[in-house]
């Protein structure tokens, strides 16, 4: 069977079916991203979100939130005001949770070499409960104070994109150089910035990596991006 022609096919399935997700297209700081993998034989992205900060009601089972059983009474990929979060709040009937969420982006690859380029992590994210059976438990003061952190949160993570587009857009060159000269070795000083073998930045949020590196994420929570390979029984 050729895999590279059955990939390319179930890419192209894919990519016809509608977009169903809320927004129902993809979010403008995260399109470059989006469009570069696409553009790639050996990638396509099957969902996708830059960062956002929504305010959920539903039931909570410790901290962790159910997107699934709750009511969205506010999502926005803007920076956010108290009184949008205040007036929102009106309407919870349960226990209302903010959250700031960074960017989420899941790839399919074609085989799993093709997947070991791939790699981000992100401790950055912010979820706080507000209310409990639709009575507000925090002050406006608090609110006012959350949507601060939310906010900076917000305008760091669109940095960190930034970074990760022109770290990936890198590591993507590299690998067709590395490719098209499977048996000669290429030195590029530029690539450095991307790859981290000794020193870590537990704050870094995008990492381009290679074999030699990727033992480094295993540990690392709350991944921004799942990757996945095509199926040997599709």
């Amino acid at each position: 069977m050729d895999r590279s022609a059955e990939f390319k096919r179930w890419k192209a399935q894919c990519q016809s079916k509608a977009d169903f997700s809320r927004k129902g297209s993809v979010d403008e700081d995260v399109v470059d991203i989006v469009q570069l993998l696409n553009g790639r034989e050996q990638y396509f992205t099957t969902s996708s979100c830059a960062g956002r900060i929504i305010l959920l009601d539903g039931n909570i089972n410790g901290f962790e939130v159910q997107k699934q059983n709750c009511c969205w009474l506010l999502v926005t990929h803007k920076p956010c005001v108290k009184d949008d979060v205040i007036v929102a709040l009106k309407k919870a009937n349960g226990d209302a949770v903010l959250k700031f969420e960074p960017l989420i982006l899941h790839v399919q690859c074609r085989q799993l070499q093709d997947a070991q380029i791939l790699a981000i992590r992100s401790t950055h994210g912010l979820e706080v409960p507000l209310s409990h059976k639709g009575k507000l438990m925090v002050t406006e003061e608090y609110i006012d104070f959350l949507l601060k952190i939310a906010n900076q949160k917000m305008e760091e993570n669109k940095k960190r994109i930034e970074r990760f587009y022109n770290c990936l857009q890198h590591a993507l060159e590299k690998e067709t150089i590395t490719n098209s000269h499977p048996k000669g070795k290429i030195k590029d000083k530029n690539y450095s910035s991307c790859t981290h073998k000794k020193k870590r930045n537990p704050e870094a949020y995008g990492k381009c990596i290679t074999e030699e590196n990727d033992k480094e994420l295993e540990n690392d929570d709350d991944p921004g991006i799942s990757v996945s390979f095509f199926p040997e029984d599709y």
